[in-house]
């Protein structure tokens, strides 16, 4: 794996500090000017906020989707209907072999069926971009709108960082979007359905997230 320039990560640290409080737009059409099409968005399909105004800005962006192999099949649904009615240009990942003897929730699973095959899937890009916020978890709280990702070797992009589940909410009520299935039903933050629960602690959308244990963040977004 390369590493980044000086030039590099000192352009990222004035494009981070520039979009401080820049719109979620503002980051996508800087980040498709500076990258072109070599830029992927891994979209877990929770809310679509971010994927609709990529699909506003560029149509044909790779969306990775991350197939655990333990989603809930209303999140397969909800991409499958996406896919076909924003005719999205999807990627499906798949874990590797070594993923059979660590099925989701037990201690190597989110390394083998999310970290490893986003690396794969992002290999050679200049750029990939996430909806993480900074709200979701405190272990997002100081996470930046730009920089280099040393973990996959190219330069991160997080255009929502800055945003609120309110902002998301209106976002998607404004532009008449639809919301995943599973909302409905109470859920608030949407992972695998082994490890998913509604949430057990009120106003913390996240407290769902891997029940029972102590866990924060699958290693997608921990330096």
């Amino acid at each position: 794996m390369s590493m980044p320039s000086p030039e590099l990560i000192d352009e990222l640290e004035r494009a981070d500090a520039q979009f401080t409080h820049a719109s979620p737009r503002d980051v996508l059409a800087w980040t498709f000017e500076r990258f072109g099409d070599n830029v992927a968005y891994a979209c877990s399909f929770e809310d679509v906020a971010l994927l609709h105004m990529i699909h506003e800005t560029a149509p044909r962006t790779e969306v990775i989707f991350l197939d655990t192999g333990g989603s809930f099949p209303e999140t397969l649904e909800f991409l499958d209907r996406l896919e076909r009615d924003w005719d999205l240009n999807v990627t499906r990942t798949s874990p590797g072999p070594d993923a059979a003897e660590w099925p989701c929730g037990t201690e190597r699973c989110c390394q083998l069926r999310k970290v490893e095959p986003l690396s794969r899937a992002v290999a050679g890009r200049a750029a990939w971009l996430t909806s993480v916020k900074r709200v979701d978890a405190p272990t997002r709280a100081a996470m930046k709108i730009v920089h280099y990702d040393d973990k996959f070797g190219l330069v991160k992009v997080n255009p929502m960082a800055t945003w609120t589940d309110d902002d998301v909410a209106y976002y998607l009520s404004s532009h008449g979007l639809p919301e995943h299935p599973l909302w409905a039903q109470g859920y608030a933050s949407i992972g695998c359905a082994p490890v998913t629960i509604k949430p057990v602690v009120a106003g913390d959308r996240r407290s769902g997230r891997w029940a029972g244990a102590d866990k924060e963040e699958c290693g997608l977004h921990e330096d």
